[in-house]
């Protein structure tokens, strides 16, 4: 940061608010692009093929798509924003202990080949709540559509938040004008083309998110010196670090909430969410599935292993004037965006690349968000109540005017989502609220066969219940200070411009950057909503598992001899139909023995006759 003479830390502000023309045309661009596919598939390419419904065409492309679009749309919804910005802020205030997540993310994929797929595709199902009907009964589809669109609506908000806070640090910008621009394009594209404009548009900022993160990756290694130099910085101020494997679950990241934790957050949000199944069905075979999972396993791997570089950049970039302590940033998720216009600002265009990739992951997801909400919407709401069939007419109305209603209300929910904390985790744990217990009802669904419908409702409701409690608990207790976490070391003693270290904060959690003393677990005594945040999922899961398991085996279990095998998990089916073969073959020996018995017992009565004949 080249600056003359001393300077104050609002002027430093306002210089790296480079934001020139080019780089509003190179995000303007991204805007049209997309608009202008809506409009290809909505209004050029509208006439579904012979055959095909005008719902199944867009919420599922005609189950016609192709693998690698599908792969690219995949990573696109799943790394949003909010990976974007909050993983390199999770690195560089907690180090790389989140890294490990990576071999959670593989294990999802193993998981996802061998149990989940094969059921929901060989279904054919457009709702993955509609398996939930088949496996138990309406109230539990009711049920798992209502969790999802609740936590849908509670996540695309913190989706939207994230990049206009980029847009803000590189503009100055207010968040609230930008907000409703972006999401009126996305809306609009998302209403008239459907699920074939929201999977291609993915495809363009998919390219473009990797291609941001790679530029900034490239120039601002160079900038300081060189891997070695930043290799070096991060060893030195503990955030290289090995695996942490203790064991109190109130220890923010260790290894085994890092993997653990993170491989059911992960599961969750790849196995059994409506935003990622959809797309999966959306393609012609169970093969084509699997090779769209591995290609997307691979691809967003290598973008969070990007995106923690980029954590370590920043430190190496800032490390002996933390931004967040001089209150250059105003918010930790803006060190990215700050630290763009630090290394790209002079290049006219490149930050406005970067940006424009930020948005591409918010559009995408949000497009994803709106496109499967009104695939449950009309499916497990409109249909499934529905005394009559749905005209072609009145289906399109009601798919598009979901997506408009609930557009608007996401961006109306913006204004509160900016008072709340750090976005990586709170994204994370308000979204445990309902993914812990919808977990643990599809595991029941696909692989435990001896729990029905009641058992599994209370189970979930239960969960719910709970895991509310303990997210919400959560969240107040760590805007109000009582619950800290350990932060690595910053400094101050390089900076190159002047600023007041006991300038007045925000309350607001977002917005804390002063480091304050973690006080330690066994001083709090153990409360349970404590915990770490990576342990929410998982424990919601187990929560709904066991609850549904006791119910049910109270009020009377099922038999899983009587369940339709194509409900169960493939190995499930196997073992079900061995242990039925075995009963069945032990039976048949029962009887054929008794049989024996009964002519070895006339035999007998028939020589003692003859013998007292004679």
């Amino acid at each position: 940061m080249q600056l003359k003479g001393v300077v104050g830390v609002d002027e430093v502000k306002i210089s790296l608010q480079r934001f020139g023309w080019p780089d509003y045309l190179v995000f303007g661009c991204m805007l049209v692009s997309c608009a202008m596919i809506g409009v290809y598939f909505g209004f050029v390419k509208k006439k579904p093929k012979k055959g095909v419904e005008e719902a199944d065409n867009y919420l599922v492309g005609g189950r016609k798509m192709r693998i690698f679009p599908i792969a690219m749309s995949l990573i696109a919804t799943y790394i949003s924003g909010i990976t974007l910005l909050g993983t390199p802020t999770e690195i560089y205030i907690f180090g790389v202990q989140y890294m490990y997540i990576l071999i959670g993310v593989y294990c999802v994929a193993v998981i996802m080949t061998y149990i989940f797929l094969p059921v929901f595709h060989d279904l054919k199902l457009t709702s993955t709540y509609e398996y939930l009907e088949m496996r138990f009964d309406k109230r539990i589809r009711l049920l798992g559509s209502v969790m999802f669109i609740l936590g849908t609506m509670a996540w695309l908000p913190i989706v939207i938040y994230v990049p206009a806070l980029a847009f803000n640090q590189v503009t100055g910008i207010n968040v609230h004008l930008i907000t409703p621009l972006v999401c009126i394009v996305c809306i609009f594209y998302t209403c008239v083309g459907g699920l074939k404009a929201v999977v291609w548009t993915d495809v363009i900022q998919t390219f473009l998110m990797f291609g941001a993160i790679i530029l900034v990756i490239i120039k601002g290694t160079r900038n300081i010196g060189g891997f070695e130099v930043l290799w070096q910085r991060a060893v030195e101020s503990g955030r290289i670090e090995g695996p942490d494997f203790t064991l109190d679950p109130r220890t923010r990241n260790t290894f085994f909430s890092v993997v653990l934790g993170g491989m059911t957050y992960w599961l969750k949000s790849n196995a059994i969410s409506q935003n990622m199944i959809q797309r999966y069905l959306s393609l012609p075979s169970l093969s084509a599935a699997r090779k769209s999972l591995w290609i997307f396993t691979i691809g967003v791997s290598c973008l969070v292993v990007f995106c923690c570089y980029c954590g370590l950049l920043i430190y190496a970039t800032y490390h002996d004037c933390d931004p967040l302590t001089t209150k250059l940033a105003k918010a930790k998720d803006q060190l990215l965006p700050l630290l763009v216009m630090d290394i790209l600002g002079d290049f006219p265009g490149l930050p406005g690349l970067f940006v424009a990739g930020v948005f591409s992951a918010a559009l995408s997801s949000l497009s994803t968000g709106l496109n499967s909400m009104s695939a449950v919407f009309l499916e497990d709401f409109f249909r499934a109540f529905s005394k009559e069939q749905l005209s072609e007419r009145k289906t399109a109305y009601i798919m598009r005017g979901v997506v408009v209603v609930l557009g608007t209300l996401c961006v109306c929910l913006v204004f509160v989502v900016e008072r709340l904390g750090q976005v990586l985790q709170l994204s994370m744990s308000l979204g445990s609220i309902t993914n812990g217990p919808l977990l643990g009802v599809f595991t029941i669904g696909v692989m435990i066969p001896w729990v029905e419908g009641t058992g599994v409702l209370v189970g979930a409701v239960t969960s719910l219940v709970i895991m509310a409690w303990i997210c919400l608990n959560a969240q107040v207790a760590i805007a109000s200070g009582e619950l800290t976490f350990p932060t690595k070391p910053v400094a101050t003693n390089g900076c190159t411009y002047t600023f007041v270290p006991g300038e007045a904060m925000s309350m607001l959690a977002v917005n804390v950057t002063e480091e304050i003393p973690p006080i330690p677990p066994e001083d709090q005594g153990f409360l349970i909503y404590h915990i770490s945040y990576l342990w929410y999922v998982l424990l919601g899961c187990v929560l709904t598992i066991i609850v549904s398991l006791i119910v049910s085996f109270i009020i009377g279990a099922n038999k899983p001899s009587q369940l339709k095998p194509n409900l169960l998990a493939p190995f499930v089916r196997r073992l079900i139909w061995k242990k039925s073969h075995e009963s069945d073959a032990s039976q048949s020996m029962g009887t054929n023995d008794a049989a024996l018995s009964t002519q070895d017992h006339s035999k007998v009565e028939s020589i003692d006759l003859k013998s007292v004949a004679s």
